[in-house]
């Protein structure tokens, strides 16, 4: 999956947000098949089961069915066409949730080869705030961080300061 490019710094600052909020003992299901991160938080000594791969537009048993006290969802939520209808059958009261902020600069991701692998949603802050909250959410901590490259031109020089990830820990209202 990131064979060229694993995201070490989001990662870390997940994980950092993640151990400021949720204590090793609680039970996490994270949104999304296995993945680098989950299992990051599994090494960092998580209690984490993942989805399997279901369409969570229209099959919402992995969070109906769980007896997790957290739900995480890192990147996941931006390719989803309603991620409304999800946030709102979770059934843990706490959520750690990241997702990219849309940019003035660039268009919304679309990979030409993986139709799971496109976002249908690039959100502002606001935007994602307000879904939470119209989902039964109240947001307690959130944060932001840039994705710099060391690529030369226009846009890199605005990804160094122009913030790309969100992240947010909620509780249940």
């Amino acid at each position: 999956m990131y064979e060229k490019n694993f995201p070490t710094k989001r990662y870390n600052k997940t994980l950092d947000f993640v151990k400021q909020h949720i204590s090793v003992g609680e039970k996490i299901l994270d949104l999304g098949i296995t993945n680098p991160l989950s299992k990051l938080l599994q090494k960092s000594g998580f209690i984490v089961a993942n989805t399997t791969g279901e369409d969570l537009d229209v099959d919402f048993s992995a969070v109906q069915n769980s007896n997790a006290e957290v739900v995480t969802a890192f990147e996941i939520f931006e390719h989803l066409v309603t991620p409304f209808s999800i946030l709102k059958e979770i059934k843990a009261n706490k959520l750690v949730a990241s997702v990219p902020l849309r940019l003035w600069f660039s268009t919304a991701y679309r990979s030409k080869t993986d139709l799971r692998d496109r976002h249908f949603h690039e959100f502002e802050d606001w935007q994602f705030d307000w879904l939470l909250e119209k989902a039964g959410w109240h947001i307690v901590d959130k944060k932001k961080w840039t994705n710099p490259t060391n690529k030369i031109g226009i846009r890199p020089i605005l990804r160094r300061f122009t913030p790309r990830y969100y992240i947010v820990y909620a509780e249940r209202k």
